[in-house]
C-alpha cells in the first residue's frame, strides 16, 4: 500500500528543501519532489556561485520596504523566520558566514555548495524522489471546497499527501529547471497568475557606444533612469556588456523598467557623484590648466578609465588633436554634461535566461500571508519565486524563500 505524507513538497530549490527541513523536524512525514537529477540547482549560481543566502538588514519595517507595495504580504513570513533567524540557521548547522558591504550575507567560504550541501544533509528525515517530474495535479470539489487528491508523476504514478507545497520556482534561469511548469498546474486550479516577466537582470541599450566599452566595470557611479523626469536612482557598481549594461545597481533598474515598459526610458550616468556640476568643473579645469600644452585625448587620463577616453571624445565633439589651452567654455560644459549624464537610450531586458528573479506569479490576494496556504484550494500551499513577489539584489529574493517556505511548514 502507497505511504499516505503529511506533506508533499514540488521543487527542491531554496523553498523547497528548507520547508522539508522545517517539516520533517517537527514530525511530519514529508515527500520532496524534484525533477533535477540534484537538489538547489538554481541555488549553486546564485551570487555567481558564491549563494548571498541573506540580507543582515536589521530593521524588519526597512527590509519589508526594499520589496515596493507587495512588501506587505512578507510581515508574518519574516516575523516567523527572519533574516536573523536565517542566518542563526546556518550558523547553527556549522555554515561560516560573512557580511559584506550592503548587508549581503555569504557563505564564508564564497561557494554556494556548501549552503546547499549543508541544507541536503538537513534533509535525513525526507523521502527524495529526483528525476521526478509532475505531470498534473488531481482535484476533488466538495460543496464550495477545492482540494488536491492526489499528484500525477510523468511515469502516470499516483502521490497522495494530506497537504501539498508548490515551490517551483518562477522561469528565470531556465536552464536550471525553472521553467515556469507551476503556472498551468496553477491556472488550472483556479488561481490568477500575474504575467510573468524577467526581474534583476541586465538592460539593454540602443547606443553602439557600448559595444566600445565592453568588459569595463564603474564603481562608485550614480545611474538613474528616466522618461520625463528621472524615475530612481541606484549607486554602485555597474558594468558594460556588448549591447548594454549589467551589474548589481543596472539590475536593481531593471525592476522598475519592468514598471514602465510601453514608455521611451532612458539611463543617465554620473561618472562623478561624489561632486555636484561646480566642483566637478572646477577639477577640470585645475586639470585642464596643468596640462594646458597638451593635446585633449591625451588629458582625461585622471578623469577616466582608458577606455571610456575615446568615446568621450567623440561624444564631446572636441578635436582630439586640440590643444587643451585652447578649449573653450562651451566645449568644457559639453564635457562636464558627459561626466554627469552620459545618457543611453533603453531598449529593453535580457530574457529570463539571464534574470535573476521573476517578476509576477501566483497573486498575493489568492494566498493568506499568515500560512502561506491557498485561498483557492484547501490543502495548497505556496513558497518563493512562484509568488507574485520580487525584491532587489543583495539577499532579499532568497530571504523570501526561506521564509514562506518556513512559514508553510510550521503551520500546515
Amino acid at each position: 500500500m502507497q505511504k499516505q505524507y503529511d506533506l508533499v513538497i514540488v521543487g527542491g530549490g531554496a523553498a523547497g528543501m528548507l520547508a522539508a527541513s522545517v517539516a520533517s523536524d517537527l514530525g511530519k512525514s514529508v515527500l520532496l519532489l524534484e525533477k533535477n537529477k540534484q537538489l538547489g540547482v538554481k541555488l549553486l549560481i546564485t551570487g555567481k556561485g558564491r549563494c548571498n543566502i541573506t540580507n543582515a538588514e536589521e530593521d524588519l519595517k526597512s527590509l519589508i520596504q526594499a520589496f515596493g507595495k507587495n512588501g506587505r504580504f512578507l510581515y508574518s513570513a519574516f516575523q516567523k523566520f527572519s533574516n536573523i533567524d536565517v542566518i542563526n540557521f546556518f550558523q547553527e548547522k556549522g555554515l561560516k558566514i560573512k557580511i559584506e558591504r550592503g548587508n549581503r550575507v555569504f557563505p564564508l567560504s564564497d561557494k554556494a555548495k556548501d549552503v546547499v550541501n549543508l541544507l541536503i544533509q538537513n534533509l535525513k528525515k525526507v523521502d527524495l524522489r529526483l528525476n521526478t517530474v509532475v505531470k498534473d495535479f488531481v482535484l476533488e470539489i466538495n460543496q464550495e471546497n477545492k482540494f488536491i487528491r492526489k499528484i500525477i508523476l510523468h511515469n502516470n504514478e499516483e502521490i497522495s499527501a494530506d497537504n501539498f507545497l508548490i515551490a517551483t520556482g518562477g522561469m528565470s534561469y531556465p536552464q536550471t529547471g525553472s521553467t515556469g511548469d507551476a503556472y498551468d498546474w496553477l491556472k488550472r486550479m483556479g488561481h490568477h497568475i500575474v504575467t510573468p516577466k524577467p526581474a534583476l537582470t541586465p538592460i539593454l541599450v540602443e547606443e553602439d557606444i557600448v559595444q566600445q566599452l565592453e568588459g569595463l566595470s564603474l564603481k562608485n557611479v550614480e545611474i538613474s533612469l528616466w522618461n520625463e523626469k528621472k524615475i530612481i536612482s541606484c549607486f554602485g557598481e555597474a558594468l558594460f556588456m556588448r549591447n548594454g549594461l549589467s551589474g548589481p545597481i543596472i539590475l536593481d533598474l531593471s525592476n522598475e523598467i519592468n514598471n514602465h515598459e510601453s514608455e521611451d526610458l532612458k539611463l543617465k550616468i554620473d561618472f562623478k557623484p561624489a561632486l555636484d556640476e561646480q566642483k566637478l568643473d572646477l577639477r577640470i579645469r585645475r586639470d585642464f590648466e596643468k596640462q594646458s600644452s597638451k593635446i585633449f585625448k591625451n588629458s582625461l587620463n585622471q578623469l577616466l578609465p582608458k577606455k571610456l577616453i575615446p568615446v568621450f571624445i567623440k561624444l564631446s565633439e572636441i578635436n582630439p588633436e586640440k590643444k587643451v589651452a585652447e578649449i573653450s567654455k562651451i566645449e568644457r560644459k559639453r564635457l562636464l554634461k558627459l561626466f554627469k549624464g552620459l545618457e543611453l537610450t533603453v531598449k529593453g531586458l535580457v530574457g529570463f535566461e539571464k534574470a535573476i528573479v521573476t517578476a509576477g506569479g501566483v497573486s498575493l490576494k489568492e494566498v493568506n500571508p499568515k500560512t502561506m496556504k491557498s485561498k483557492i484550494v484547501q490543502n495548497l500551499y505556496l513558497a518563493g519565486e512562484v509568488l507574485d513577489i520580487d525584491g532587489p539584489t543583495g539577499g532579499y529574493n532568497l530571504q523570501v524563500a526561506w521564509s514562506t517556505g518556513a512559514l508553510a511548514a510550521h503551520l500546515l
